[in-house]
């Protein structure tokens, strides 16, 4: 009865600190003591969850229900995808689940945890939408003589369906080389120094690179669309390409105009031929840009084609017909530990909820 009526109050707490959102001012995070197969949080309650559960085999914490002492490699995948059941239930439509998970060997040959993780989610109908590589330069010393030292983890990304939020271009501002382009799915940095009795701290960095991706900074409290980041197609080139310096040296001295730019970036490569289905203007152009992309062909030559591969700017965000006052995206971390997916979102500006059978912050607990 005792645990039950904790069990209570846990929800209580949450249903109430859900219901605040719109309303607060600062980012918080909510402590909650429980278990990752049975959330006390309402459905459709977070945006992201963020997380990296026991490893298999790696360390008994001594606490009873614990995940991580399974008997083979394939149980303990049952048991993460009994965590993802749960988690389907208190993600939003929207919502991503990043799960890191190392690998571990078994009568000297890798367990193959992640891939067996991967295939038993996607058997339980959730999109495998990336296995990030995350590789580090550091790490537990190996005694190993007859194979490579590990130096690397799987980080995966994982959708209800396919349709879910997704920030690539502010991802790829903060983590790309500036120029748009998708940055790719290997992740390089080091673990976190001070391991305390965490056996695999949790970086801050997989947090910073799995919220911007994946949880949206407001979205709408009513019907629960975020706020998509709206984009457009400048004048500027990505100066350190070479043939992108050409094409603005060219174009400065032919005394082409903004609109010479607009026209090209309207008509695409050309007017004709397979262009008219990759490019949006194309056949679809006035006279008047025909005549303008015509004058900076003559101009550019060659290096026409670098104008319609010019830099993206932010110019705004969505709005919603619900003109609700918006509310932060919120970030769960199932398996706690530290704090430091909690943490992280905070300072990201967004709410965070921690569960963990054993927090070690006080359960109910709201710090900012």
């Amino acid at each position: 009865m005792a645990s039950e009526l904790a069990a209570s109050d846990e929800i209580d707490a949450a249903d109430a600190w859900c219901r605040e959102g719109p309303g607060r001012n600062l980012p918080h995070a909510l402590v909650l003591q429980g278990d990752a197969r049975d959330l006390p949080l309402p459905d459709d309650s977070v945006d992201l969850v963020v997380t990296s559960p026991p490893y298999w085999r790696k360390r008994d914490y001594g606490i009873l229900g614990q995940i991580g002492q399974e008997a083979t490699a394939a149980e303990y995948a049952d048991a993460i995808v009994e965590c993802l059941r749960e988690w389907r239930r208190v993600l939003r439509p929207s919502g991503s689940v990043f799960l890191n998970i190392g690998d571990t060997y078994h009568r000297r040959s890798l367990a193959n945890v992640p891939a067996r993780v991967e295939m038993a989610a996607a058997d339980d109908g959730w999109m495998v939408r990336n296995r990030i590589v995350w590789t580090k330069d550091g790490g537990m010393p190996e005694p190993a003589r007859n194979r490579l030292a590990n130096r690397h983890e799987f980080v995966i990304h994982m959708t209800l369906s396919g349709t879910y939020y997704y920030d690539l271009f502010g991802y790829s501002e903060a983590y790309g080389n500036g120029n748009g382009a998708n940055p790719g799915d290997v992740w390089q940095f080091n673990q976190a120094r001070h391991m305390g009795d965490h056996l695999a701290p949790f970086p801050t960095e997989v947090v910073e690179r799995a919220i911007l991706l994946a949880c949206p900074g407001e979205l709408c409290p009513v019907c629960g669309e975020p706020r998509q980041r709206i984009t457009r197609r400048t004048a500027r080139l990505d100066e350190r390409r070479p043939q992108a310096r050409r094409a603005m040296e060219l174009a400065r001295e032919g005394g082409l105009t903004p609109d010479h730019i607009a026209a090209v970036q309207a008509t695409g490569i050309s007017d004709a031929g397979k262009a008219l289905l990759i490019q949006n203007g194309t056949g679809r152009n006035s006279k008047r840009v025909k005549q303008l992309a015509a004058e900076a062909k003559a101009v550019l030559g060659g290096y026409f084609r670098e104008f319609t591969f010019a830099l993206r700017e932010t110019v705004g965000w969505t709005e919603c017909e619900c003109r609700q006052p918006f509310r932060r995206g919120v970030v769960l971390d199932p398996f706690m530990g530290t704090g430091t997916t909690l943490k992280t979102a905070v300072r990201m500006n967004r709410d965070a909820v921690g569960v963990d059978l054993a927090p070690t912050a006080m359960p109910g607990a709201l710090f900012r």
